[in-house]
Order: structure tokens, then sequence, then C-alpha cells
């Protein structure tokens, strides 16, 4: 599976991205997806997580409310819908598959990462 994060860029407080990511490959609801970020001098964190189907979603405290993740199976797509955004988003962000869970940093496949930075 490859994964492309794409969406990205210079954005402004309160900006509402999407941000997506289509794994190039078959089978795609073999895998929960998932998406993470990396702050400059800071440690990779997770965002966001789906299941395989769509059923169930979890979210890191920080985007709760503001940031929705979704996938279009039909189309073998996994978006990342940003609102709200704050300076402290900004940050690469990665798109991860995992044929368990995808909340966590050991997943099964990464992708590049897409780069949103958030001007106060």
């Amino acid at each position: 599976v490859q994964l492309q994060a794409s969406g990205g860029g210079l954005v402004q407080a309160r900006g509402s991205p999407r941000l997506s990511c289509p794994p190039a490959g078959r089978m795609f609801t073999n895998y929960a997806m998932g998406w993470f970020r990396q702050a400059p001098g800071k440690e990779r964190e997770f965002v966001a997580a789906i299941s395989r189907i769509g059923g169930t979603t979890n979210y890191a405290d920080s985007v709760k409310g503001r940031f929705t993740i979704s996938r279009d199976n039909a189309k073998n797509t996994v978006y990342l819908q940003m609102n709200s955004l704050k300076p402290e988003d900004t940050a690469v962000y990665y798109c991860a598959a995992d044929r368990i869970v995808a909340t966590t940093l050991t997943n099964d496949y990464w992708g590049q990462g897409t780069q949103v930075t958030v001007s106060s």
C-alpha cells in the first residue's frame, strides 16, 4: 500500500482545509486508516483514526470537535477535514494504514506527509 497525503499548505487561523490520502493498492477496506502529525522539534503524534468500514472514529483531545476523519471506500480515499485551525496545528501531517487499528505509531504503512502551516 502506497500512501500520499495532500491538501496542505499555508492557511489562516480558523481556516478549514481538507487533507486527502488515496492509498495506491488493492484491498483498501482491509485497513484502518489514521492521521498523525509532527510539529518542528516535537515527536509524531496521533490525530485521528477510522476503522476499516468507517463505523468507528477516534480523535486526539487536541483536535476533538474541530477535525473530522472520514473515508470513501468507493474512491479508496481517507480524508481529514480540519476546522477552526490554530497556529499550534502547524505540522507535517501523515496518513497511515494498519490491518488492525491506526491509533498508534506502529502502523503497517506510512505515507509521505503534507505540510500544514497555520498563520495567525
